[in-house]
């Protein structure tokens, strides 16, 4: 859906028998892509200029991410899986080595480990910020434990105060996975700035998007300039001509990919703080609902609200609850996996029973954040979910 439908109602005007105006309601997907005549147009222009591989749209989507978060390196990928893989590389992490990762997430973020070598380590998370719990992580620490790499879920920052003072006494690395969370700030603080190295995800689902897409930053010279080559076939990144001075793959993000990337940092601000007006009203409409439980909103934290969530506090719901909102033409969708409930990680390495990772699997509800979401489209979403509680009380 492209920017101008935001001023589109959803809502379609037709004519019943009698030949009067009746209002259908349309579906209310998940989320959409915030997509304009903008970046169509900056697209256009590199299609027509022949260059399309990665060149001077994706270096200018680089600095304009660069200057957003005030970091000195960011370097694009392909994905924030890539953009983990890099980071993963460049600080030397492989075979032999434990990164513990939160069991509450998707599966890329343990996958990538794996992929490199190394053993993901599975630690439980905070029931109410559904953030990585530090002092789980401090309980999986062993002499062969290298990195940490905690996820600030669904937009919401983490406070690293606890995830340093592990980080220290260990003297372990920390990469956050902030794939949903660029413009998220904890005590004024971006998300990108503290952690080691901070990876980002550009998918359609994301606060802005080049399709698909990622980005590794960091404040650190000497990763920074590793990123450059392990992503671009080992290429020395600092000399005149081409040279090959190390180990490397081809995760670079072609121009036209690029380009979107530039028009949505032009939007980038509008679109966050459309996300946290939603979240507000949909506080509002669910305050007092029985068996929902808001997402924390802390006050030192800016939430951005790539994903709106709630706890369905109620055993057993949430599945069939999702299917009456579908059968409403409402998309909603579970919060994320709890990795030790795939079957790929039925024999990973797990620290505890993971119980509240497994209830926020079972129970959380993620509800439509369409940018070009009515008030009306939100009652309604509020109002079926109500409907549907308090029957299920009754039954």
């Amino acid at each position: 859906m492209f920017l101008k439908a935001n001023h589109l109602f959803n809502a379609q005007g037709l004519k019943d028998r009698e030949g009067k105006e009746r209002m259908v309601d349309k579906k209310i997907k998940l989320i959409e892509p915030v997509i304009g005549e903008e970046e169509i147009n900056r697209v256009t222009e590199v299609l027509r200029s022949g260059w399309l591989t990665e060149g001077q749209q994706t270096k200018e989507f680089e600095e304009r991410v660069k200057r957003f978060l005030g970091v000195r390196y960011a370097v694009a990928t392909t994905s924030c899986t890539t953009a983990l893989e890099v980071a993963l590389k460049a600080l030397g992490i492989g075979p032999g080595d434990e990164v513990i990762v939160p069991d509450f997430t998707h599966p890329a973020t343990g996958n990538i480990v794996r992929w490199i070598g190394a053993t993901p380590v599975l630690v439980d998370v905070d029931l109410h910020s559904y953030n990585i719990d530090p002092e789980e992580v401090n309980k999986a620490v062993t002499r062969k434990t290298r990195c940490v790499i905690p996820v600030s879920w669904g937009g919401n920052p983490l406070d690293f105060e606890p995830l340093n003072k592990v980080k220290e006494e260990h003297d372990l690395f920390i990469v956050e996975d902030a794939a949903c969370s660029i413009g998220s700030e904890y005590k004024g603080v971006k998300t990108g700035t503290i952690a080691d190295v901070t990876c980002l995800s550009f998918h359609p689902r994301k606060s802005i998007t080049t399709g698909e897409g990622g980005m590794v930053v960091t404040n650190n010279p000497v990763y920074g300039e590793r990123f450059a080559g392990l992503k671009k076939f080992g290429i020395d990144p600092k000399s005149a001509e081409i040279r090959f001075v190390g180990e490397g793959t081809n995760y670079k993000l072609s121009d036209i990919l690029g380009a979107i990337g530039v028009e949505q940092m032009n939007k980038i601000e509008t679109i966050i703080n459309r996300r946290i007006e939603l979240a507000k009203h949909y506080d509002k409409l669910l305050a007092g609902v029985d068996s929902v439980k808001l997402p924390e909103k802390r006050e030192e934290a800016k939430h951005v609200y790539q994903t709106y969530a709630v706890y369905i506090e109620r055993e057993g719901a949430r599945d069939k609850l999702i299917t009456h909102l579908r059968k409403k033409d409402i998309e909603t969708q579970i919060g994320t996996y709890a990795l030790h409930r795939q079957p790929s990680y039925a024999k990973a390495k797990k620290i505890g029973r993971l119980e509240r990772a497994d209830k926020l699997f079972r129970n959380l509800l993620a509800l439509p954040m369409c940018h070009s979401m009515t008030r009306r489209d939100q009652e309604r979403v509020t109002s079926e979910i109500e409907t549907f509680l308090s029957r299920i009380a009754v039954d």
